[in-house]
């Protein structure tokens, strides 16, 4: 019986397939290196339009976010799960488990239950990444509040979503949380911990200061000490009662027009986008993985890719600041020997210009992700020149798609892993529409791009105008993302809808320019913005950065613009800048740049 299974044509043809594999490693490459375990990706040119659809032999998980943190716990206890450099915290998952159970029953006995909001207000620490799995274990939804927001914001934020908590150290550089919320809650001091009262945040109660005891306020130690048994009993119970497509967490999107929007994600959104991402670059297969993540923990990129491939994958977490250090991170990826590398392009641009740079062994590092925002070829290829990133990739995804929607495989060719933000996520469908007839365009040709399945959020906190407007009918999400797709789904991000340039009628799309101008020399980040022109409408000004040390004229850009590209995407106007508007989540804030570029051109924006 065992020879004739043996001699069966198939089972042949596995073995030979598998030997095949073995032997394409590569000198002195391991399979893990190679990752042959990472679905394939697509090799046959299938579509007919823009439109793909990311099928899948594995099943979507059907579990919460503590849940999963519980399973890897029980599975690798002795496994670092988290390492904050800075403020040397390391945390084994056992202990991590530990802590996250103990502040969830705390916070049950504070008086919060399933449903609630806490606002998370802070940068990278120990403790965001706590109550990130205590809440979730209590059912209690997080809100990610931005640890730039000054008061008008932060109370935006807190009043939208109705907080009922927020936690908050009592300051980090120039922020005083403290100081915030005695403006916001006036009379704190008098008031009994955990019965706040104040006008502007109705629902608020309970402030909870992680590094100092205030009058008013509870601090961490209250928390953690809080719960009784009697809590830890009404905490497992709680598990019975929590659903997967439960809300678990609200994030505020960086919005630059407008009011922000509270992008509301279930548990099974956050859950299956991490093992669905740690998929495509190899987490399921090989967990000993050390990631470092400068990308703050507010934002999707950090609490998602980072937070939840910990707590769904078992891979380790470093830290290497609270926030954003260019050194840190190279010395975080040399001792602790990291193996991936997270960060927007900005980031990168930061890390790869750091005139040291060479000094650190960063041999440990095989794969990394960029994402966040737009990301020039050119940033891609001097990453795996200078920090020797081999297999980094391009992800492309939004806040409100829990994020990522699209994503290479690390062994795809340098052209795909730098000009595109690869192929369709699996279990996702996206297409490509006309703006005006919402028709699908044909391959290769630009249109919005719009996505649908699991990941799509619930909809905007408190806000059905708005989910009404993202999210049509039949489910699909608008991107406002200028996009192609070629026929093995393969995606190129061109732009903004609202970032376009109609110049004379003429559609330009910036990021096509800011490509082009990482090709110069002389150029170390460049970005493209319309500001306002009577004849033709806009004009296209690009605002340069410069490499330490060189010098350039606007002219100089103009004619290496002339000799390259079409004479309508040249520049009329060329900025030289030492630094950008940014988001903390280090993204341009395009529309105030433009601003800041029609304010130094003497250019009236037109009503």
């Amino acid at each position: 019986m065992i020879q004739k299974v043996l001699n069966s044509r198939h089972v042949r043809s596995r073995c030979l397939k598998v030997l095949q594999r073995l032997r394409t490693r590569g000198p002195g490459g391991s399979a893990a290196s190679r990752g042959i375990h990472v679905d394939s990706p697509p090799i046959i040119p299938t579509l007919t339009s823009s439109y793909a659809h990311g099928t899948s032999s594995t099943s979507l998980l059907n579990t919460t976010v503590g849940g999963a943190l519980l399973r890897t716990a029980e599975r690798w206890p002795d496994r670092e799960a988290v390492i904050f450099v800075k403020d040397r915290v390391r945390k084994t998952f056992a202990q991590l488990q530990q802590d996250v159970d103990q502040a969830a029953a705390g916070l049950l006995a504070l008086g919060l239950q399933k449903g609630d909001r806490l606002g998370m207000w802070g940068p990278n620490t120990y403790e965001w990444i706590l109550f990130q799995f205590a809440t979730a274990r209590a059912g209690i939804i997080l809100v990610s509040v931005n640890p730039a927001n000054k008061v008008q914001e932060a109370e935006f934020a807190l009043r939208k979503s109705g907080c009922r908590a927020v936690v908050c150290p009592s300051q980090f550089k120039t922020q005083n949380y403290s100081a915030m919320l005695t403006q916001l809650c006036p009379g704190i001091e008098a008031s009994p911990p955990g019965d706040l009262r104040s006008a502007r945040l109705p629902d608020l109660r309970c402030v909870i200061l992680l590094d100092r005891r205030q009058p008013g306020t509870f601090c961490l130690e209250d928390v953690m000490q809080a719960g009784s048994s009697q809590h830890a009993q009404q905490l497992q119970d709680l598990q019975k009662k929590i659903s997967t497509d439960d809300p678990i967490n609200i994030q505020f999107t960086s919005g630059t027009t407008g009011a922000p929007k509270g992008a509301t994600l279930s548990h099974h959104n956050i859950v299956n986008n991490a093992y669905i991402v740690g998929k495509r670059v190899g987490y399921t297969w090989n967990p000993l993985n050390r990631i470092c993540l400068p990308v703050p923990l507010y934002h999707c990129f950090g609490s998602v890719g980072g937070g939840m491939c910990v707590a769904v994958h078992g891979v380790s977490a470093i830290f290497p600041s609270p926030g954003y250090d260019g050194k840190a991170n190279l010395a975080a990826l040399e001792s602790e020997r990291c193996t991936f590398l997270y960060g927007t392009p900005t980031m990168f641009v930061d890390m790869v210009n750091q005139p040291d740079v060479a000094k650190y062994d960063l041999s440990s590092v095989r794969r990394g992700i960029i994402g966040g925002s737009p990301c020039p070829p050119e940033l891609v290829k001097k990453v795996i020149s200078v920090m020797g990133i081999k297999e980094l990739i391009v992800a492309y995804g939004t806040t409100e798609n829990s994020p990522v929607t699209f994503c290479p495989s690390p062994t795809d060719s340098l052209e795909r892993k730098s000009e595109t933000v690869g192929y369709i996520m699996d279990h996702m469908e996206a297409k490509i529409v006309n703006p005006t007839s919402g028709q699908v365009v044909p391959l290769g040709e630009t249109g919005e791009l719009m996505t649908r399945g699991y990941s799509v959020m619930l909809g905007y906190w408190a806000d059905e105008a708005k989910t009404r407007d993202s999210i049509t009918e039949s489910g699909w999400y608008k991107t406002g993302d200028l996009a192609t797709m070629d026929a093995y789904s393969y995606c190129r991000i061109e732009g903004r809808i609202k970032d376009m340039i109609i110049r004379g009628g003429e559609n330009i799309y910036p990021a096509e320019i800011e490509q082009f101008l990482h090709t110069h020399p002389k150029v170390k980040e460049a970005q493209v913005v319309g500001v306002q022109d009577a004849l033709m409408g806009e004009e296209i000004c690009a605002c340069i950065k410069l490499l330490e040390g060189e010098e350039c004229t606007a002219e100089e850009i103009k004619a290496y613009c002339k000799e390259h590209i079409s004479h309508f995407k040249t520049p009329r106007y060329v900025l030289f800048v030492t630094s950008y508007p940014l988001t903390v989540t280090a993204k341009i804030q395009k529309d105030k740049l433009r601003q800041e570029a029609e304010q130094q051109l003497g250019v009236k924006k037109e009503k």
